[in-house]
This record gives structure tokens, C-alpha cells and sequence, in this order.
């Protein structure tokens, strides 16, 4: 069930977190951008680093209970910061920030299973040797 949009704390996380997307997926962008004259290891590259992608994404939005909520992105960001207990920032911006890396990691695995499937199709007409 995703936040109220317009929380600070979900504003915040989800600015901390989509830009951390946005850079690992410029990464890959650029990976596949190298591997332009292989158009069928581009494919291969893409869908592997999505999967990673969602991966990492998957094992954070697990850890995020764990992590201390003074340490994260998304609560130096808040300006002003809420005036809340600790046990209920640390509740309410974990919960935010697992939501959040679910999310994302979920985009990351339909696009690597998309990616997958390109690659497939792709080996089957014969694009890249």
C-alpha cells in the first residue's frame, strides 16, 4: 500500500531513492551504450544489471528496518524535520523507505525480465550472431 504523496517523508524518500535509481540506471545505460556494435550482449547487459538492480533494491527494502532513520537521505532532507518520538520517525521512515525500495526493485525486475525476453527474441532472428 503506498504513503500519502504528499508526506514529507514520502516526498523525501522518494527523491532519495529514485536518484539513486536514475544513476545506477544512467550506469547501465551507459554499459549498453559501449556495447553498441553488439547489440545482443547490450541486451544481455541491460537485463543482468536490471536484475541486479533489482536485487540490491530487494535486499535494502529488507535491511530498512534496520537502518537508522538519523543516517538515511530521506530524513536529512526533510527541512523541517518532524518534531516525532524516536520509535515513531525510525517506524515511519523505515516503512517509507522499504515501500519505496519495493517499488523500484518490482520496476527493475519487470524491465530485466522485459530485457530478457527482447534478448531472447533477438538471438531468435538472429540480431548479434
Amino acid at each position: 500500500m503506498p504513503g500519502d504523496p504528499f508526506d514529507p517523508i514520502e516526498r523525501a524518500t522518494e527523491l532519495s531513492v529514485l536518484r539513486g535509481v536514475g544513476f545506477a540506471t544512467l550506469a547501465i545505460l551507459c554499459t549498453c551504450l559501449g556495447l553498441a556494435a553488439y547489440p545482443l550482449a547490450a541486451l544481455y547487459c541491460a537485463a543482468a544489471g536490471s536484475l541486479l538492480m533489482a536485487g540490491v533494491l530487494a535486499l535494502k527494502a529488507h535491511r530498512a528496518p534496520h537502518h537508522p532513520y538519523t543516517r538515511t537521505e530521506a530524513w536529512l532532507l526533510l527541512d523541517p524535520r518532524p518534531q516525532l518520538a524516536p520509535a515513531v520517525a525510525q517506524r515511519l521512515v523505515s516503512a517509507a523507505r522499504a515501500r519505496c525500495f519495493r517499488r523500484y526493485a518490482w520496476i527493475a525486475f519487470k524491465a530485466a525480465l522485459g530485457l530478457w525476453v527482447a534478448a531472447l527474441i533477438a538471438r531468435l532472428v538472429g540480431l548479434g550472431g
